[in-house]
């Protein structure tokens, strides 16, 4: 695994992708299924540029309470910039499996498509149900990378630049082993799938968004270089500009309970 580098540029870039039209349809997904509800306290275990948390703010209300945690700098200074002005909002830098956080204090736990890159997995869990209340809900949501459809003249080369993008996460295709790790530590385990799908890769898309992200990262992996990491983009860019994109992906959300006993 090579992990991406959440520096400065990197973390703006990040923002921007989360701030598009999928991301927004999926954000309203999450929070349908995690059902916050006023003057419940709430923990976002990997909380990024602090979308999640400034809209659960607004869900909990002035009685509530919301913890961001994440181990990039960065997205912890965009997240409380985006958060100013909520009292009851707060962030701290920690990891998925060490979260800096007191036991069985939060009502609801939420961990958006963090746990694909954490080699510990079991750990991680056992971190969400221990910061938990008895009868609290966790929502975890991940992809299944290779379930991704992404249309090129050089199906060869997709598949490389794609298998390349692998190497920065732990497992790829975690979804499809999370709800049975779920079941050792919770209960009421539920898995829905959403497929996300576009003909349109402009920025204004979560594929769009991705483009240069990707492009980046391949571009210094050794089975992919440069020149085929440049040649790939353009030539999606080039199938934009012709009307002749297509993406898609199945990402998965996971929620449960843990026991009240």
């Amino acid at each position: 695994m090579a992990e991406l580098e959440f520096n400065e540029r990197l973390s703006e870039q990040m923002e921007v992708v989360y701030s598009k039209r999928d991301l927004l349809r999926r954000r309203g997904l999450v929070h349908e299924a995690l059902g916050a509800a006023p003057g419940e306290r709430i923990i976002d275990a990997g909380c990024g540029p602090g979308f999640y948390v400034a809209e659960l703010l607004d869900r909990v209300g002035p009685a509530g309470e919301v913890v961001g945690v994440d181990a990039s700098p960065q997205m912890l200074a965009l997240a409380a910039k985006r958060c100013e002005g909520h009292a009851n909002g707060s962030f701290h830098e920690g990891d998925a499996t060490s979260l800096p956080v007191e036991s069985e204090a939060f009502d609801r736990a939420l961990s958006v498509q963090v746990l694909e890159y954490v080699a510990d997995v079991p750990a991680a869990l056992a971190e969400l149900h221990r910061v938990l209340r008895p009868g609290g809900r966790v929502l975890i949501w991940d992809v299944d990378w290779a379930t991704v459809s992404w249309h090129s003249g050089d199906p060869d080369r997709m598949e490389h630049v794609l298998r390349a993008w692998d190497e920065h996460l732990s497992d790829p295709s975690l979804p499809r082993t999370l709800a049975a790790r779920m079941r050792a530590a919770f209960e009421a385990v539920e898995v829905e799938g959403h497929s996300f799908a576009t003909d349109d890769l402009t920025s204004e898309t979560y594929a769009g968004a991705l483009l240069p992200l990707i492009e980046d990262y391949v571009a210094a992996r050794e089975s992919i270089g440069a020149e085929q990491a440049a040649a790939w983009a353009a030539e999606q860019r080039e199938l934009a500009e012709r009307g002749e994109s297509f993406f898609a992906c199945i990402q998965f959300c996971f929620t449960a309970t843990r026991p009240a006993g």
